[in-house]
């Protein structure tokens, strides 16, 4: 676990983006604490891919 997770799994706090997608797992019948570290995962490289197409900063609320 980097720090980054780490310090988001201590403060419990969860970005829009994380808890859309725990949302429409728990709407699959699936468990989101599970995935949890996969989807942290895709949702970095999803962010990392918007700054570099964009040229912008994801704003805070919904980047962890």
């Amino acid at each position: 676990m980097s720090g980054q997770q780490a310090q988001q799994a201590q403060q419990g706090g969860e970005d829009y983006l994380d808890k859309a997608i725990d949302a429409m797992e728990r709407k699959a019948g699936l468990d989101p604490a599970k995935y949890r570290a996969q989807n942290e995962k895709w949702t970095d490289k999803f962010r990392t891919m918007f700054e570099k197409w964009s040229g912008k900063k994801v704003p805070a609320k919904y980047s962890n």
